[in-house]
């Protein structure tokens, strides 16, 4: 009892801080544009129908499947509409008039047909109307506690718990809207007051929410604004998360545990932590626990959701990945091949896909990423880190074995380890019964950036550009984060490992933003391959680059992604290799250039 009030209270204050969370700052105008009537029957309307229109949006969310989510962008494109038009009202009198006639009329027949005492909740009912329409823009930041309250509602279906943790969260957040207002409303009157009228303050309203319609409509609310945004509230919410939330101890790896904020602990590099699993030439493989449901997932594809009874009787392997790291797509051509191979003998591959970079959450992209990648598994979309937490995971890529009866037996983190992982999947399948079981070892020829990599050569970590996990960042000034800033690269030839920029750039948490044209990165490394996780400018428009390594197009050595004269194309989001050296590898320095702005660059790696 004591834990659900935690709860609660953790809930209520997570919204309570979205008054300073940046995918607020477009709703404000439309809330200001009542703070000149009186609360009761104004202010307070609109925020009780934005908070409830949230936590009912919310709630489908995360227990409706995605045919809710396309519902609410159709509620979203009428709510634009309708604010829009509310908007243009404020800015001209005469608009606001001609759209009020049919209203007026409409009201004095009302008017006639209800009581004297009935009349004053047509302005309640109006504010009301106008605070669910401005529920559906609503898209707080999915901070810590709200992703806690979202997961809990997946993983425990729709209940009274879910829905009074959505609405604590929903009223916290009117709570600081209310107070916002009734502070707005004081400001707005002593301006009135001064400046003896209120029409230039109308048109200023509606200017405001004309920008914020804008800004919703252009996706700003979500990207541009949580970039800019000097306020973020993950770290104070995290804090709250730690603070309230009861100490556990964490038991069995495989035990279920309570879903907490955030992403991964760590990302797998290749050989980075051997499997705790005995060999699988062992006479019995031990049992590790139950495995976790797969019900956390956010959507599912190339499969409809699936559940511990449909999986009961089969073998099953569960493969965490994303689609940009390097480590899973080396590792991808081994769990098609076992996927393919054992398909009709029992084997059940179930790729889950658990977000590192903001990108790799959008839908789109990572269905587009299993198509090009020929993934035709069951892939659970796993955005809130609901199955990674339940298995207690924390690295990618990892491999857990789970058996017929639903009990874990066997699991891998990382690269290589092929041969065992097979012999695992082997011995399953016999122990499940399998009236026969392909011999022998699958063979694997992989291309591309999926080639394994020279480890022998391999002398260059993976690098973040984001101020949050960068290291080595050799230019001037040092980094100044979530702002632009003038970055030179210096005199001296860089040492190894490290980076810096040159240009005009925004250094974010995750990734860095290129502000004018003609911007640089430069690394001095040693690998044989180079790879650059990159996203094109707003709306996905195109930027082209020049790759350079030792000052000189890299002719044969060039990736997949460039051509021998060092040009390419940012055209997505998603990983692109850029050097592959024939021959012997040693010390080089690279340097890409991007002809157009707008780009994002997020990581280095290497093979």
């Amino acid at each position: 009892m004591m834990e659900s009030a935690l709860l609660v209270l953790l809930a209520y204050l997570g919204g309570v801080l979205t008054i300073v969370s940046p995918c607020i700052l477009p709703v404000l105008p439309f809330v200001f544009a009542r703070s000149g009537q009186p609360f009761a029957r104004s202010g307070l309307p609109l925020l009780a129908g934005m908070a409830l229109a949230f936590a009912a949006v919310a709630t489908l969310a995360a227990v409706g499947g995605g045919w809710v989510v396309a519902a609410n962008q159709g509620g979203r494109a009428a709510a634009l509409a309708l604010l829009a038009l509310f908007a243009l009202a404020l800015c001209w009198p005469g608009l606001a008039e001609r759209l009020a006639r049919p209203l007026v009329a409409a009201g004095g027949r009302l008017s006639q047909a209800l009581p004297a005492s009935a009349t004053g909740w047509r302005g309640i009912a109006s504010s009301a109307l106008l605070g669910v329409a401005t529920g559906l823009l609503w898209a707080p930041c999915a901070g810590p506690i709200l992703g806690l309250i979202l997961t809990g509602a997946a993983l425990q279906g729709a209940g009274a718990a879910s829905t009074l943790l959505l609405l604590a969260y929903a009223a916290g957040a009117a709570t600081s809207l209310a107070a916002a207002l009734l502070l707005g409303g004081r400001v707005l009157a002593l301006l009135q007051r001064g400046l003896g009228g209120g029409q230039w303050l109308r048109r200023g309203l509606g200017a405001a929410m004309l920008a914020g319609v804008v800004a919703i409509g252009f996706g700003w609310d979500t990207g541009v604004l949580a970039r800019w945004s000097l306020a973020s509230t993950a770290g104070l919410e995290q804090r709250l998360v730690d603070g309230l939330q009861p100490q556990r101890d964490p038991g069995p790896a495989m035990a279920m545990a309570m879903p907490t904020s955030g992403g991964p602990a760590m990302m797998m590099q290749a050989g980075a932590a051997p499997s705790a699993a005995p060999s699988a030439g062992a006479a019995a493989l031990p049992v590790e626990g139950v495995a976790p449901p797969l019900d956390g997932a956010t959507q599912w594809l190339n499969s409809a959701p699936l559940t511990a009874a449909d999986l009961r009787g089969k073998v099953v392997l569960v493969d965490f990945w994303t689609y940009s790291c390097i480590n899973c797509l080396r590792t991808l051509p081994y769990v098609k091949a076992w996927a393919a191979k054992y398909r009709d003998q029992g084997l059940v591959v179930v790729g889950v896909h658990a977000p590192e970079f903001a990108f790799e959450r959008d839908l789109a992209n990572v269905r587009r990423a299993v198509q090009e990648l020929g993934i035709g598994y069951p892939v659970a979309v796993d955005n809130q880190f609901a199955i990674w937490r339940a298995y207690a995971n924390r690295y990618w890529p990892a491999h857990y074995f789970i058996d017929a009866r639903g009990r874990v037996r066997h699991h891998h983190f990382g690269e290589g380890g092929y041969a065992e992982s097979e012999r695992v999947i082997q011995q399953l399948l016999q122990e499940a019964g399998a009236a026969r079981v392909a011999p022998g070892l699958a063979d694997v020829q992989a291309g591309g950036v999926q080639q394994a990599a020279d480890d022998a050569a391999l002398h260059s970590p993976e690098t973040y550009l984001g101020h949050q996990r960068a290291e080595r960042f050799a230019s001037t000034p040092p980094a100044a984060p979530d702002r632009a800033a003038d970055y030179a690269l210096p005199a001296a030839a860089l040492a190894l490992n490290a980076w810096g920029l040159q240009g005009r750039w925004t250094v974010g948490a995750e990734s860095a933003t290129l502000d004018a044209p003609a911007g640089r990165i430069a690394f001095r490394f040693q690998a044989r391959d180079l790879h650059l996780v990159m996203g094109p400018g707003p709306g996905g428009k195109p930027v082209r680059f020049q790759v350079r390594i030792d000052g000189q197009p890299p002719g044969p050595a060039h990736g997949i992604d460039v051509a021998a004269d060092g040009s390419g194309t940012v055209t997505g989001q998603r990983l692109y290799q850029l050097l592959r050296q024939p021959g012997e590898v040693r010390e080089r320095s690279f340097t890409i250039e991007f002809l157009d702005p707008a780009v994002t660059a997020y990581a280095f790696t290497f093979g």
